[in-house]
């Protein structure tokens, strides 16, 4: 499961790396999911830049009620491509009547292997999550009770993580808690308060401490998604300083992450690193030595990480932007470069031999949806590889690990929380 890059001083740098509502809404879904918002709804006055909101709005983690909305409408009225990215959802395993979580006291995860308990909390934080959007879609509450089954059963029973992918591990299965959770306790009252504070204790002991440590010199999709775990904790939480620290990990690791001309000749540094040379820079990506717009870190690596980091990153910006605070405009410029370079050559372009010897490898997984529904949707950019990548995959599933059903929640989808 190893999905990092140490570096570790000794004289020289020298890497470690290995594999890796229906037609009308139930009554108690009008205040949690937005259900009869309209899509039109005026945005929250943006706080300070680099500021949390001193109110948080909810549900915001991801999706927002607006957008919510707006998919029980076109899949209510059978439009594409949410129709069919909802039969996909309804037909997963995540979405079973009988779903049957597996909560494990200590979650073990080595880089190259582990418990049953790694891949069964990543699954059982992706059901709770999609039995949350099959309530917010059909209003049947056997959904919410089964996303408030599953998070209870962790809740009453996961006490840590433990081995050197626990910061990864708690990353991919946090960011599907938060957004479960803010979804159902948004407004189904029928998750009592007890269980509800009992969720929110487990988040703070058992996933927080370890997705804010420090991980500078580590592959970037780790910084990345452990930031998409902590802005969506911070939100369900209401956790502003927890919130503030997660901007300021994106805004540090992102222009360290993508490249762009104006970064100068060399990329940025890892933020708080050790890696400096142009020598330890060319090793810690992978090799390359000439960098162009939208390059990143682990190009050369392989696409599948790269997607990461672009469903990542985009997650951070989607989930800041419902709290009124505008990320994507700070990258704009980066992030379209980096979604139309690796589209591009995740449509099947040849690679110049400039880039990885001319060796790719094309594995980059759901991974646009959202960034595309910002910069095409709410900015206007012209987008065309990455609008035809998108296209190529709806609609997307889920890549079992973070990102799930986000052509379902997020094409063509730019409406305000």
């Amino acid at each position: 499961m190893n999905r990092r890059q140490r570096l570790l001083p000794a004289g020289r740098v020298r890497l470690v790396h290995a594999a890796a509502c229906a037609a009308a809404c139930a009554a108690l879904l009008l205040a949690a999911t937005g259900c009869g918002a309209k899509p039109g709804a005026p945005e929250a006055a943006a706080p300070p830049a680099g500021t949390a909101p001193e109110h948080f709005r909810h549900p915001g983690v991801l999706v927002g009620g607006a957008q919510l909305a707006a998919v029980r409408a076109h899949v209510a009225a059978g439009r594409e491509p949410w129709k069919s990215a909802y039969e996909k959802m309804r037909a997963s395993r995540y979405a079973a009547p009988d779903y049957t979580p597996h909560p494990a006291k200590v979650v073990a995860c080595a880089s190259n292997a582990g418990t049953d308990a790694c891949v069964a909390e990543r699954e059982d934080a992706i059901a709770a999550y999609t039995q949350a959007l099959m309530w917010s879609v059909t209003g049947e509450r056997s959904h919410a009770d089964k996303a408030v089954e599953i998070m209870d059963a962790w809740s009453g029973t996961v006490k840590q993580h433990t081995r050197d992918d626990a910061d990864l591990q708690t990353a991919w299965s946090g960011s599907s808690w938060a957004r479960a959770a803010e979804i159902v306790h948004a407004g189904y009252p029928a998750w009592k308060q007890p269980e509800v504070q009992r969720f929110k204790w487990m988040l703070r002991k058992a996933y927080l401490p370890e997705v804010t440590a420090q991980v500078p010199d580590y592959n970037g999709n780790w910084e990345l998604a452990m930031t998409d775990a902590a802005i969506g904790m911070a939100v369900f939480l209401e956790d502003r300083t927890v919130f503030q620290d997660a901007v300021r990990r994106y805004r540090a690791r992102v222009p360290a992450y993508f490249y762009l001309a104006s970064d100068g000749a060399l990329p940025k540094r890892p933020p708080g690193g050790t890696i400096d040379t142009a020598d330890e820079l060319a090793t810690y990506w992978f090799g390359q030595r000439t960098y162009r717009d939208g390059l990143g870190q682990e190009t050369c690596r392989n696409f599948m990480h790269i997607g990461y980091s672009l469903a990542a990153t985009a997650h951070i910006a989607e989930t800041a932007w419902h709290q009124g605070l505008d990320l994507y405009r700070e990258e704009a410029d980066r992030l379209a470069a980096a979604l139309e370079f690796h589209a591009r050559y995740q449509l099947g372009e040849a690679a110049p031999r400039w880039l990885c010897g001319g060796r790719i490898t094309r594995t980059m997984g759901p991974d646009v949806e959202v960034a595309l529904n910002h910069l095409q949707g709410r900015m206007h950019l012209a987008l065309p590889q990455t609008s035809k990548l998108a296209r190529s995959q709806r609609p997307g599933g889920t890549d079992d690990l973070f990102v799930a059903w986000e052509t379902l929640t997020h094409a063509a989808n730019p409406t305000p929380a």
